[in-house]
C-alpha cells in the first residue's frame, strides 16, 4: 500500500507553489507596468536577483507566463518578455469585441439578482481606487488593474458557455499587455474610464443588451486604438503604422 506524503513534504510542496504564484504574479505586474520592456531577455540569475527568490520558482513562473501569452520561449535563447505589434493588437481587439458581446449578451438574458449585485459590488469596488499610483511616472496600479479585470469578469459571469468564458478570460489577459502602452498617452489622463464603466454596467443591469454591449465595444476598442496612436508616434512610418487611422475608423463602423 503506497505511503501517504508526510505533513512536511506537502507544507513544502504548498510553499513551492505558493512561491511560484507569488513570483509569477510579479513579473507579470512588471510587463503591465512596462517595467520589464517587450522583447527583453529576462535571464535567469538576473531575475532570481531582482525578485529575491530561487531559480526553480523563477523558472517555473516564466513557464506559465509563457502558457498566458506575456513571456515567450526562444529555442536555445532562453525567455523574453513576449513582443507587441500593432497587427496583434488589432487582431485581438477584433476577436474580443466579438467574443464579449456574445457573452455579455447571454448574461444579460440569463442573469438574476446575484449577477446583478456582482456587477455593481465589482463597479463600486473598482471605483474606490485611481488607475495611477501617486508617482511622476504615472505608473499602472496594480490593484485597480486586478479590480479592473474583475468587474469585466463580471459583467460576463452569468454567461452559461465555458468555451466563451475561458476564451474572453484569455483574450482579456493578452490585451492587457498593452496596457503599459496606452497609459502612457495624454489622451487616457483626459479619459472618463470610470465614468465608461458606469455606463456599461448600468445599461447591463437594466437589460438594455444593444446599449451594453455598444458601450463595451467602444470601451475595449477605445484603449486599443489610443495604444495604436501610440505605436504610431513611436515608430514614424514602419510598416506596423500605416492605416492606424483607418483601422479605428473600421472598429467603430463595425459596432
Amino acid at each position: 500500500m503506497p505511503r501517504k506524503p508526510s505533513a512536511a513534504a506537502t507544507d513544502a510542496a504548498s510553499a513551492s507553489t505558493t512561491l511560484t504564484t507569488q513570483v509569477h504574479d510579479r513579473i507579470r505586474a512588471d510587463i503591465i507596468r512596462g517595467d520589464l520592456r517587450p522583447g527583453q531577455k529576462l535571464k535567469i540569475a538576473e531575475t532570481t536577483a531582482r525578485y529575491g527568490v530561487g531559480a526553480i520558482p523563477v523558472r517555473e513562473a516564466l513557464s506559465r507566463l509563457a502558457m498566458s501569452g506575456f513571456v515567450e520561449v526562444r529555442d536555445q535563447r532562453g525567455f523574453y518578455v513576449r513582443s507587441v505589434s500593432a497587427a496583434e493588437l488589432q487582431d485581438l481587439t477584433r476577436v474580443r469585441v466579438l467574443v464579449e458581446g456574445a457573452a455579455l449578451r447571454e448574461a444579460i438574458a440569463l442573469g438574476d439578482a446575484d449577477w446583478e449585485g456582482r456587477v455593481i459590488g465589482a463597479l463600486h469596488a473598482l471605483s474606490r481606487l485611481q488607475p495611477y499610483e501617486a508617482t511622476p511616472e504615472r505608473k499602472l496600479d496594480i490593484q485597480w488593474e486586478r479590480l479592473h479585470n474583475d468587474f469585466h469578469r463580471q459583467l460576463l459571469s452569468a454567461c452559461r458557455s465555458p468555451y466563451l468564458l475561458r476564451m474572453a478570460d484569455e483574450l482579456r489577459d493578452l490585451t492587457t499587455r498593452y496596457r503599459h502602452i496606452s497609459v502612457s498617452s495624454q489622451t487616457t489622463v483626459s479619459r472618463d474610464v470610470a465614468g465608461e464603466h458606469q455606463a456599461i454596467a448600468q445599461a447591463a443591469v437594466s437589460r438594455k443588451p444593444d446599449l451594453a454591449v455598444a458601450l463595451l465595444s467602444d470601451h475595449t476598442a477605445t484603449s486599443s486604438e489610443i495604444a495604436l496612436t501610440e505605436f504610431g508616434a513611436h515608430a514614424g512610418a514602419s510598416a506596423a503604422t500605416v492605416g492606424l487611422a483607418a483601422l479605428a475608423g473600421e472598429m467603430r463602423a463595425s459596432r
